[in-house]
């Protein structure tokens, strides 16, 4: 077995390492000692807990604080972790703890999985990433703990504060508040809505695990000094404080909601899937918002989903190329030449994903109306977790669907592409043909 692993390709062996971390946890989400006296948890929505929470999504179909023990909810914590820093790198960490050295297969497995240039300097990168996601961790549950301690025993305050932590920095939208009473009505964080500290506190999270490791690194390393920024993280800057201040803006203007909701929700949708406002009363106009944030999501090497900000960026310095025939560039750097390309085919296969996911989820189920069908995959394509309330009531296979959708949407459609590769590149040039393109 090990021999066959060893013989695939990097990203075949963290495909596989997240689907074996997606079954254990669905084994232990079924445990006795995971599961509360009196509540019943069935294997297909084990396995989908299970798989949202590896996929850093949020989506659920049962209640966190209502079904699971605190194991259970340790164990799902765990999940969350471990899917939002990477099974790769959470390999090379437990090999670092216990003294031994990664090897290059290992190094190139980390870059290939955490969106390195290069195999350099991936022991101090992968120390870099643990000491960050403890910091921020550790800090948003110290200020989280402020809030949930006025409502709630000191003990179970710090779990939830912790737990919390934990789902806002890795882009998971779970919580363990079990305010709901009822098994699948869980009602997030709209008890919280006008509570500005943790709004504030889960937003910064949020941004923080979205922007990626890479971009935290040389934020720090370079003393927050933009000229000395590099393109990537430019761009990733940039493009994130667009959108959240676009998102914020046009929720504003067709939602009934207030500033800070706007905001919230603005920075929510972009993968971490965290809700103040019940979803199902915004308008058609509000959610499609939502759906185009949650499509492009966060930054490449961070705990979030989607096609990622640079992508989103390279789409539109390549259609104003092609409208003003001019170069692709942006800050003062060429963009290299077949990322426009690149950007192109994980963008149209993404949108593959989600409209193949919406037709047959609207076979499946043919109740649910179009934009809450198309809602529901987006989310779980860009691994957010947000629902306009139809999660608890999908039937079998809608569940199955989305969690081969999650899965999908957390390794990257282009990821999934090339899994499936059969041939070399082609030797034999043939000579161009035309076309007409427009």
């Amino acid at each position: 077995m090990i021999h066959f692993i060893k013989k695939q390709s990097p990203a075949r062996i963290i495909a596989f390492g997240f689907a074996a971390v997606i079954l254990i946890g669905s084994v232990l989400l079924i445990l006795p000692c995971s599961v509360n006296e009196g509540v019943k948890v069935r294997y297909i929505d084990a396995l989908y807990t299970s798989t949202s929470a590896v996929c850093v999504t949020g989506l659920i179909a049962i209640d966190v604080g209502t079904a699971f023990t605190p194991i259970g909810q340790f164990f799902l914590a765990a999940l969350i972790q471990i899917g939002g820093l990477g099974v790769t790198s959470v390999g090379a960490g437990i090999i670092l703890a216990i003294g031994r050295k990664i090897n290059n297969r290992g190094r190139n497995l980390i870059r290939e999985a955490s969106n390195l240039y290069s195999s350099k300097g991936i022991v101090r990168f992968i120390r870099s990433v643990f000491l960050t996601t403890i910091a921020f961790e550790l800090t948003g549950a110290a200020l989280s703990f402020i809030v949930f301690v006025k409502d709630y025993p000191p003990l179970k305050a710090l779990g939830i504060s912790l737990f919390h932590s934990i789902a806002a920095f890795n882009n998971s939208g779970f919580d363990n508040l079990g305010l709901s009473g009822e098994l699948y009505n869980n009602i997030n964080f709209i008890p919280y809505q006008n509570n500005v500290l943790l709004n504030l506190v889960t937003c910064g999270l949020i941004i923080f695990g979205g922007i990626g490791f890479l971009v935290i690194k040389e934020v720090i390393d370079k003393k927050f000094r933009w000229k000395k920024f590099s393109m990537h993280t430019k761009v990733v800057i940039s493009m994130s404080l667009f959108l959240i201040v676009t998102g914020t803006l046009l929720l504003k203007l067709t939602e009934n909601i207030s500033w800070m909701g706007a905001f919230f929700h603005s920075v929510s949708a972009r993968t971490a899937g965290f809700s103040t406002y019940f979803l199902g009363d915004f308008s058609s106009a509000g959610l499609l918002v939502l759906i185009l944030l949650m499509f492009i999501g966060a930054s490449p090497g961070s705990t979030g989903g989607g096609i990622k900000t640079s992508t989103f960026f390279v789409l539109l310095q390549g259609i104003k190329s092609a409208a003003i025939n001019k170069s692709e560039k942006g800050f003062k750097y060429a963009i290299p030449s077949g990322t426009f390309k690149k950007a192109a085919v994980i963008t149209l296969l993404a949108l593959g994903v989600v409209l193949t996911g919406t037709y047959l989820m609207l076979i499946m189920e043919p109740h649910i109306d179009f934009i809450d069908a198309m809602f529901e995959i987006t989310s779980a394509f860009g691994t957010v977790g947000l629902s306009t309330g139809i999660t608890g009531s999908l039937c079998d296979g809608s569940k199955l669907l989305s969690i081969i959708i999650m899965y999908i949407g957390r390794l990257g459609p282009l990821t999934i592409a090339n899994l499936w590769y059969f041939t070399k590149v082609e030797r034999v040039e043939y000579p161009e043909g035309n076309i007409a393109i427009g």
